[in-house]
């Protein structure tokens, strides 16, 4: 796992191309030996938006924590290009983090500059005036000094994106990032998110919206216990079975 490559072959198909930052080869993942999905091989393109669906306990949060070295893999690989491990951020569910911690919403945000700069070196002008532009970028630059335990769940969550901003990773995961937002919240979210492709990024999230996901992510990676299917959302969606609500409940698309 983590294994850097130029390319991987495998029969008479080129695994490595210039354009791909993560590669999974017969990739199986789970937790304390129980293996959650079958072999997992492909791939995530630079600047794609991927979003990873499935039913509840098929693996979609083991997943990404597997990619960014938080959980070992139970058998396969997972194939980087080049430094690319190195450059990723991680945006986890409200739910793994506590609100309860005495800090404010700068700090947190702030915190997007440790992979640049040790936590004991002070933060630098140009730091200063990234923060303040993902803050002024969610909209809640007056709440920089207000502690996280006050924030509502939109408010949180705007947080937790500006810090992701100030990371300015090549590669962005994120664990369910719209649950328990108001609609206003995701609609500025999902707008950074297609902003973020345009400009490069690699961007997997975990959802649970089929009508989200047909309307703003081009890939999908569909996960249940017994298989996968991995492509191009509308392909996914037929062989899947998923149908979306009529055109008159989907949300305009951005970008």
């Amino acid at each position: 796992m983590g294994l850097r490559y130029c390319c991987l072959i495998v029969g008479d198909n080129l695994l490595g191309s210039s354009i791909a930052m993560i590669y999974l080869n017969n990739l199986v993942i789970g937790y304390q030996g129980k293996r959650l999905t079958q072999p997992i091989s492909g791939q995530f393109e630079e600047g794609s938006l991927t979003a990873v669906m499935g039913e509840n306990g098929t693996g979609k949060s083991t997943l990404l924590k597997t990619l960014c070295g938080l959980q070992p893999a139970l058998s396969g690989r997972v194939l980087f290009k080049e430094d690319a491990q190195s450059k990723m951020a991680w945006l986890p569910q409200q739910a793994d983090i506590d609100k309860g911690f005495p800090i404010n919403v700068f700090d947190v945000v702030a915190m997007g500059c440790w992979p640049e700069r040790r936590i004991t070196f002070s933060l630098q002008h140009h730091d200063m005036d990234r923060i303040y532009a993902a803050l002024n970028a969610v909209g809640i630059e007056n709440l920089a000094n207000v502690s996280i335990s006050q924030l509502s769940g939109g408010q949180f969550q705007r947080m937790l994106f500006a810090r992701l901003l100030v990371q300015n990773a090549s590669i962005m995961l994120m664990d369910e990032p719209f649950t328990g937002i108001d609609s206003q919240t995701q609609d500025m979210l999902m707008a950074l998110i297609c902003q973020l492709s345009h400009e490069g990024k690699t961007m997997i999230a975990v959802l649970h919206n089929p009508n989200l996901v047909s309307d703003f992510f081009p890939q999908t990676l569909m996960i249940n216990n017994t298989c996968t299917h991995w492509g191009k959302t509308p392909e996914v969606f037929t062989e899947c079975q998923l149908f979306n609500q009529p055109q008159s409940h989907r949300r305009v698309r951005f970008g």
